[in-house]
């Protein structure tokens, strides 16, 4: 990750120093496993002592590794030297390079998916806040680019929260049900170590048993996280275009915040860009962009072969990463958005044809005439309106010889905020809010 987009407490996860300590987790627990299990001769606290004995030496590591040419030898090499032979020869006992690798990873992706929620979490009360403050505000909804008619601003909100709620549900449950360890030894098949060692081992470090592994834990796990993450940057991506189109020039109902001494243009001192949600547009294409290698991950020679491994070092940290960088930058983002109300009801009050549906099914349930009849003569009124027209309703019962509930800018704030609540009462808000 380049350092603009850095997250130091996932980049310490990722790091490694922290892959290493991942590694040290599950040594010691193989360790423990087999002195649980007994029948392999590991000395009565051989895990202890290496739990309170061995560190991590990274400059050890790396110069075993110029001779080793392998980073899990090296590591194992390095862990090996600092315990007495009786220990040391039941370092990495029965277990392979992957083994330990994959079952290092689940720690890792378990440590960061805890990072992502919480950031989630701060995302969605700030949502669920938004739409709690816009509950009085009308604005104009649009379909296609064009006015369509009124809508509570509340329930773009409450949109963007439904969508972003479901993502963490997803990685609450990806975190629960898909990390899982191994310890199946040369291509899964058990040689040297039975799966009850295997079982002891998980349950230590508090995961599941892979339940078929190949010497490898399935990749298809990880193109699903993968994937996950590039639902979250659709909707991330969905809710910054919303932001970016309302704050151009033409439209202004919203803005960025802007700090002192921000500046919008190198030349042009008017400027006032949504810089943040375009950024966080860019990210969002970066994320969705992993997906691809994910999928091509899942497909390797027979039991296993490390063409993931390299693709895997480079695109996960970064995807994990910029998760959490654009959850962040999102928070900052939201928390100095200004809502131009003003502008928000100007445009509903002077936008012809607001309500048009509504007239046209007023007028069904109140004359004879055919909804296609209605519909064209609703149509050309609004098509010969414009800014500042005469009232819809009062031009269809003149034609009409009929009375029609008449919408001021009050009645339908008071009928769009009834459907809404309607609405509302199906989205389960957030945990602070259920404690209320």
């Amino acid at each position: 990750m380049i350092a603009r987009y850095e997250c130091a407490d996932v980049a310490r996860i990722w790091s490694d120093a922290g892959k290493f300590g991942c590694f040290l987790q599950v040594e010691t627990a193989l360790l423990r496993a087999l002195e649980t299990a007994g029948g392999f001769g590991v000395p009565a606290g051989a895990a202890a002592l290496m739990q309170a004995t061995v560190r991590i030496d990274l400059a050890r590591i790396a110069e075993l590794e110029l001779r080793t040419q392998h980073d899990v030898v090296a590591f194992c090499e390095s862990l090996a030297e600092q315990l007495p032979p009786a220990v040391a020869r039941f370092v990495h006992f029965g277990a392979t390079s992957s083994d330990v690798i994959d079952t290092a990873l689940a720690l890792q992706l378990r440590a960061t998916l805890q990072i992502m929620l919480a950031e989630l979490q701060a995302v969605l009360r700030q949502l669920w806040a938004l739409a709690a403050q816009s509950e009085d505000v009308l604005c104009i909804g649009r379909s296609h680019g064009m006015y369509a008619e009124p809508m509570l601003l509340a329930q773009k909100w409450l949109s963007f929260y439904a969508e972003l709620q479901r993502r963490a549900a997803e990685w609450q449950h990806y975190a629960q049900h898909e990390l899982t360890a191994q310890l199946s030894g040369a291509v899964g098949n058990y040689t040297v170590l039975p799966p009850r060692v295997e079982a002891l081992l998980a349950a230590e470090l508090g995961l599941a048993v892979e339940p078929v592994s190949t010497q490898i834990i399935p990749r298809d796990r990880l193109a699903k996280l993968v994937g996950i993450n590039a639902l979250y940057a659709g909707g991330l991506e969905r809710l910054a275009t919303e932001i970016r189109l309302l704050q151009r020039s033409e439209v202004g109902e919203m803005a960025e915040g802007f700090g002192a001494g921000q500046r919008g243009s190198s030349t042009m001192p008017h400027k006032r860009n949504p810089v943040a949600s375009e950024n966080l547009t860019g990210i969002s294409r970066v994320l969705r962009s992993h997906v691809e290698i994910a999928l091509q991950n899942i497909v390797l020679w027979h039991e296993r072969d490390i063409s993931h491994s390299a693709a895997e070092r480079l695109y996960l940290p970064d995807n994990l990463g910029l998760v959490v960088y654009s959850l962040r930058r999102l928070q900052q983002l939201l928390a100095g958005l200004h809502m131009d109300r003003d502008a928000m009801r100007a445009r509903v009050a002077a936008a012809p044809g607001a309500h048009s549906s509504y007239y046209l099914h007023q007028l069904l349930q109140r004359t004879t005439a055919s909804r296609e009849e209605l519909y064209a003569r609703i149509q050309a009124l609004e098509f010969a309106a414009g800014p500042g027209a005469a009232d819809l309703g009062a031009q269809l019962e003149l034609e009409f010889k009929v009375q029609l509930p008449r919408l001021g800018y009050a009645e339908m704030l008071a009928h769009y905020q009834k459907q809404y609540q309607a609405v509302k009462l199906r989205v389960q808000p957030p945990a602070a809010e259920q404690q209320k």
